[in-house]
């Protein structure tokens, strides 16, 4: 694994160039986001008590543009403007913050393996939760509970510690990736310890590893979006640095880019996406890995291309998930992506052993 991460750009799928032949990146523009506008109006108008799709688009068009006559119930507005539509763009908020530090990831580490959880973010804001369960401490801040502050700092200090560390030893890429999987490690032995001391809080802390929107709000929302949205956007401007990290540091170099600076800062971007990500939702597997791999087999490794439609790609595949879990009885709906995503990443590792160069 090192020697791959270490030794050559991520990915340049054979079939690329035959998918952008088919259609080019507006047309999948636009089938993307055909694709996410579907699947949120499904998201809002399926569920215990369904709201017909017509009057889901009415009363968004209603409440948000102030078009159109009430014909609906206050209840049924209710259900779609305060329990559902907050739960289905916190699912749409955390597809994209998690896709697109995913691409950012297997950028910056040259390895198409490589996910958003790969630096012990996952491990941290796991941590970071369960001490929230055991503390004898329940507050609220803006809706943000005890467990979601401490989650998204134990995701960003995990982070910290893992790039400090890192910068010493060998390669910078192959130091990283050892560093992540063993401060990670250390992390994963303290989740173990805290769960072992939670007593009746171990529901919550499984809860919280299985992933979920149960608990969705406006206010939740308006803490993350805005960290997912900076973070995506910022990490967009720096597509050309990313493409030239793809070809390693000598080549990145002589195309201007600085690659210590531009490392550090796309780094804290995609880890600030992650955090923002997992304290809203938990720790929700797979969508940072498989929506980069199936945009790029599409397009190729162009970043300029990836990351937006890995966007579209991980918004929509994250709302689906989450409507799919609450058909299927509000089930975990990290449950769901890793039902989804184990099969493709076993196809991605078959894939990546003949059709990758690495």
């Amino acid at each position: 694994m090192t020697g791959s991460a270490a030794a050559a750009p991520v990915a340049r799928p054979r079939r690329a160039a035959h998918g952008r032949g088919r259609l080019g990146p507006v047309g999948l523009g636009l089938l993307g986001i055909a694709a996410l506008v579907a699947a949120v109006v499904a998201g809002v108008a399926a569920g215990t008590v369904a709201v017909a799709p017509g009057d889901t688009l009415a009363i968004l068009l209603h409440r948000v543009f102030g078009i159109g006559a009430v014909t609906w119930s206050p209840a049924t507005e209710a259900i779609v403007m305060d329990l559902r539509l907050p739960r289905v763009l916190t699912a749409l908020t955390v597809g994209v913050g998690l896709s697109v530090a995913g691409v950012t990831f297997q950028g910056l580490l040259r390895n198409p393996l490589a996910d958003p959880y790969v630096l012990g973010t996952a491990s941290g804001a796991a941590l970071g939760a369960a001490i929230a369960v055991i503390l004898p401490v329940r507050t609220a801040i803006l809706e943000f509970g005890l467990l979601n502050v401490l989650a998204f700092v134990g995701a960003l200090v995990a982070v910290f510690v893992v790039y400090r560390l890192s910068r010493v030893g060998s390669g910078p890429t192959t130091s990283l990736l050892l560093t992540g999987y063993a401060v990670g490690s250390l992390l994963a032995a303290g989740l173990a310890m805290a769960m072992y001391l939670s007593g009746a809080g171990l529901r919550q802390i499984f809860s919280y590893l299985l992933g979920g929107f149960d608990a969705s709000s406006w206010g939740r929302l308006a803490g993350a979006l805005p960290l997912v949205a900076i973070a995506a956007v910022l990490i967009g401007l720096r597509a050309r640095s990313l493409n030239g990290l793809l070809l390693g540091e000598d080549a990145a170099t002589h195309l201007g880019v600085d690659v210590r600076r531009e490392r550090a800062v796309l780094l804290g971007l995609a880890s600030l996406a992650t955090a923002a990500a997992v304290a809203v939702s938990g720790l929700v597997g797979f969508v940072g890995l498989v929506a980069p791999h199936i945009v790029r087999l599409v397009v190729g490794p162009n970043a300029r291309l990836v990351l937006p439609l890995s966007a579209l790609l991980g918004a929509t595949f994250m709302v689906a998930a989450d409507l799919l879990a609450r058909l299927l009885g509000d089930i975990p709906v990290g449950v769901v992506t890793a039902i989804i995503g184990a099969p493709f990443f076993l196809g991605l590792l078959r894939s990546t052993a003949r059709g990758y160069e690495l």
